[in-house]
């Protein structure tokens, strides 16, 4: 008996020890998808990045032309570094429509000011609510939307070179 309460304990570590090992060779999928590729996005209506710019509402995204909606903040050092290829996307005729993330108008303003605006509309999410409604799970996040408002490619993280001609096919195959 004494033998066996010896073995168990050594038999289950062993046991976890080769399954871990195992997990550590297996190549490992960084992406974090959203539940929501595929659906239409969420009914919302959002204020304007400030008080005089027109409200964003789910409706807007439904009028044929399809777009790519960029979820970012001013605070977010990650969004800066993808300003250059946002500026790429909209050079090459790329529509994108901004979503900050718990930002103020002048916040919104200087960081545009300093990076560029490559938006043809900006809005405000102050509490999140269609940051969370659409799957997102931080920024910055770039959605495909088609112009019947149905979201159809998720890009997590920020927006590098080499993903520019991903998201412009992902945009042409959304038409």
């Amino acid at each position: 008996m004494n033998r066996l309460a010896f073995l168990v304990p050594l038999l289950l570590f062993l046991l976890f020890a080769g399954v871990a090992g195992y997990m550590l060779t297996q190549p490992k999928d960084e992406t974090v998808k959203s539940a929501m590729i595929g659906r239409p996005l969420p009914a919302f209506d959002l204020p304007g990045e400030s008080e005089d710019a027109p409200r964003l509402a789910s409706a807007y995204f439904a009028d044929g032309t399809p777009r790519l909606l960029n979820v970012w903040a001013s605070w977010c050092v990650p969004c800066v570094a993808e300003a250059p290829q946002l500026e790429a996307l909209q050079r090459a005729g790329a529509p994108i429509v901004g979503i900050a993330i718990r930002d103020t108008p002048e916040d919104i303003a200087r960081f545009l000011a300093r990076n560029g605006d490559p938006y043809i509309r900006i809005a405000r999410d102050d509490i999140s609510q269609v940051q969370l409604g659409i799957g997102s799970s931080g920024v910055p996040e770039t959605f495909v939307i088609d112009g019947r408002g149905i979201i159809r490619y998720q890009h997590i993280g920020d927006v590098r070179p080499d993903d520019v001609p991903v998201l412009l096919r992902q945009l042409e195959q959304a038409r």
